[in-house]
């Protein structure tokens, strides 16, 4: 008899790379990156920084959504002057997220003439591709080390291929030409993004910056190019790894080309800190690319953030919009119930929700789920039962399905991770 082809999952999380691990902190908020610590999430605003109320705001909502840091645009004296602010703004409002400052061109100048910025914020974002040209370039990325050592800041070293040191692929370009068999064109660039980040962060650690305190990233647009670099990046590297498509794009081809690009590495044990840069639409949403990161980790098995609803697509049997509707309440009653719930139950993040809206495999589904309804299919018996760890438990009926589903949900959180949090809390 053929034996099945299957590859073996691994138990719990997948094996990572081994790495050195980076703190990042601000007051009691620590987040680590790397030396074996879990995939830290993190995003961007897209405010005007010498805004500081608006910024503070965002900065909040996307800590709020989940973000374990958050970047920010340093670019104008104006701006560098608002970082202190915006700090303080946050600390005010009881939100000790870790500020990384992006700098791009200027950083040089900005934190040597505002050194209060580099010290509000948490860790600095260098581009070696634009910290200077020719003899400058080693005066200004010094400068920008050396706050990083005054201020005991971690620094990511992040190079990015649509602002690739010239002179460097120049270098390589030159050398490739004297090979006996030539790479072509897009393997000299991918080269040059590894080549750039390892050297200059070799460079940092010559300035005395250690290698306990240095992130590297690679980023470009091409979903291949990245598994790519990444890939050597790892094999030639032992810093924590930052991914991200650079610019991945709007909609569902952002979403569907991060995820292709950074599920493949993450399978493979490379990446320590990741962020799913999306064009917002108009008016959207910026929480969108915070949300998006922590299922992207979760249904990996990397993470858990917030229970999950496993619902059913949809077909000729479920016409009625009602389940739908109800597995976008569910879905929205978790994620609001969260940040409560986090402190008071823990491991509730990791329980999984079922809402099926047919008989077909809705009862089944149900079942395997913490807790799960099944809901009718059209022009059935309008009764909904519930199934509480694999056992059939009330049926539901009439207009408010929705809200009594959702207090029995409740009260099975209260009821299972009520006693973990007693248990916890027995312990010490």
């Amino acid at each position: 008899m053929t034996q099945p082809c299957l590859d073996p999952m691994p138990s719990g999380s997948l094996a990572r790379r081994q790495t050195h691990g980076v703190r990042v902190q601000w007051q009691d908020q620590v987040v680590q990156i790397g030396g074996g610590a879990p995939v830290v999430v993190q995003s961007m605003t897209n405010t005007d920084t010498a805004d500081a109320v608006a910024t503070a705001i965002q900065v909040r909502d996307l800590a709020f959504a989940g973000s374990e840091m958050v970047r920010i645009t340093v670019n104008t004296i104006e701006a560098a002057r608002e970082v202190v602010a915006i700090r303080e703004q946050l600390d005010k409002m009881n939100c000790q997220v870790p500020l990384v400052g992006d700098f791009h061109f200027n950083g040089h100048k900005l934190l040597t003439e505002v050194p209060d910025c580099g010290q509000a914020l948490s860790k600095y974002r260098i581009n070696p591709g634009n910290v200077g040209k020719g003899q400058k370039r080693d005066q200004q990325f010094g400068a920008m080390i050396e706050m990083a050592l005054k201020f005991g800041r971690p620094v990511r070293i992040g190079v990015n291929w649509g602002s690739l040191d010239q002179a460097l692929l120049a270098r390589l370009m030159d050398e490739n030409a004297a090979r006996r068999q030539p790479w072509d064109a897009m393997a000299v660039m991918r080269e040059a993004l590894v080549t750039s980040a390892i050297e200059s962060a070799q460079q940092a650690m010559d300035w005395g910056l250690p290698a306990h305190q240095i992130v590297l990233s690679a980023k470009v647009s091409g979903v291949q190019d990245l598994i790519s670099v990444y890939r050597e990046l790892a094999r030639r590297s032992a810093h924590p790894l930052h991914l991200g498509l650079t610019e991945a794009g709007l909609g569902t081809k952002g979403i569907v080309s991060s995820t292709a690009a950074m599920s493949v590495l993450l399978q493979e044990g490379i990446g320590d800190t990741i962020r799913v840069s999306l064009t917002p639409e108009p008016g959207g949403d910026r929480r969108r690319e915070v949300v998006v990161a922590q299922e992207m980790l979760q249904v990996m098995g990397l993470r858990a953030f917030t229970p999950l609803v496993i619902a059913c697509p949809g077909c000729g049997r479920t016409t009625s919009t009602f389940f739908q509707e109800l597995a976008d309440k569910v879905q929205t009653f978790l994620r609001d119930q969260m940040p409560v719930w986090r402190r008071q139950y823990p491991g509730v993040e990791s329980m999984n929700v079922a809402v099926m809206g047919c008989v077909v495999n809705g009862p089944g589904e149900s079942k395997h789920a913490d807790i799960g309804i099944s809901l009718p299919g059209t022009g059935e018996q309008p009764v909904a039962p519930v199934y509480i760890d694999g056992e059939r438990g009330p049926t539901l009926k009439g207009d408010r399905i929705a809200e009594e589903f959702q207090a029995l949900v409740t009260q099975y959180v209260e009821r299972r991770f009520g006693q973990t949090a007693v248990s916890e809390m027995a312990k010490h």
